[in-house]
């Protein structure tokens, strides 16, 4: 089964409003509402593209080592992945579906890593919860992921309803703002550009882990 096939039935699962999840309508209301106007709203075509300058990093893996994107651009192409939390499953199923192609990726050169605002517990979680093998790296108040243009803020209601559910999201990130990254997923050359790019307002939509595999072909003829 797809990545996408999976995230389809899990979220039919928490639509049905049956156990284990008792999803209200209003909560699901709320979440489409969330989700159109950030699509409205147009960010999705402001961030980095195809052809773009990838913004370089320096930032703190699980284990608070320090991971510069220039170091592990030396070795060949960079696949990035921003993810909004170990506490999303949509997130946890793309971090377990990229786990299994990992191999494919190393046999060709390229790294992963995945980013997300959450404090190193919390990205440890990730990386045992999920049997990780990949770097997860923290990006304090998502300012990574504004100058790659995904950082965006909740609305009001949708925060009520984060509280609600007991997501507290200034707990999870050693953050006060409230604001999550687009899902998106990047490679990068080994000369910085962006040789591929996927971004979705709608955090139940992720591209397939296997779309990378031929564009890494062509990302090591820089």
């Amino acid at each position: 089964m797809s990545l996408q096939a999976k995230l389809d039935a899990f979220r039919a699962e928490i639509e049905s409003g049956r156990p284990p999840y008792n999803a209200t309508r209003a909560a699901i209301d709320a979440m489409h509402r969330a989700t159109a106007e950030l699509k409205a709203s147009g960010q999705e075509a402001r961030a980095l593209k195809v052809g773009d300058k990838a913004h370089m990093f320096e930032l703190k893996d699980a284990d608070a080592n320090v991971v510069s994107s220039a170091d592990l651009l030396r070795d060949g192409p960079l696949i990035i992945s921003f993810y909004r939390g170990a506490w999303c499953p949509y997130c946890n199923m793309e971090l377990q579906a990229l786990e299994g192609v990992l191999p494919a990726y190393r046999s060709a050169g390229a790294n992963l890593v995945a980013i997300s605002p959450q404090t190193a517990a919390n990205s440890r979680k990730s990386i045992r919860n999920n049997k990780l093998s990949f770097q997860i790296l923290s990006d304090p108040g998502n300012e990574l992921a504004a100058r790659f243009g995904l950082r965006h803020t909740l609305p009001d209601y949708l925060i009520e309803l984060y509280k609600a559910m007991k997501n507290d999201l200034p707990a999870f990130n050693g953050d006060p703002s409230w604001s999550l990254p687009m899902p998106a997923r990047y490679v990068v050359r080994q000369d910085g550009l962006i040789c591929y790019a996927e971004v979705n307002a709608d955090y139940t939509r992720r591209p397939e882990p296997e779309e990378v595999l031929a564009v890494l072909q062509n990302a090591q003829a820089v």
